[in-house]
């Protein structure tokens, strides 16, 4: 699967990759966002990254 030649899976693992480096800066203080902000992208983080593991499973 993919979307204008770049693989889905590709695009969601580098969408993580940026998730967990804001979660690691804003949990750590090096940022400061509210507790919210946090809050969502953790849940965003966590739907990504369960497709993205679905989606390399599948793909194989």
């Amino acid at each position: 699967m993919e979307i204008g030649g770049i693989s889905i899976i590709l695009i969601l693992g580098i969408l993580n990759f940026l998730l967990i480096l804001f979660q690691l800066s804003s949990g750590l203080r090096l940022i400061k966002v509210p507790f919210g902000v946090h809050k969502r992208t953790g849940m965003t983080l966590f739907v990504s990254a369960a497709l993205h593991a679905t989606l390399a499973l599948l793909s194989n």
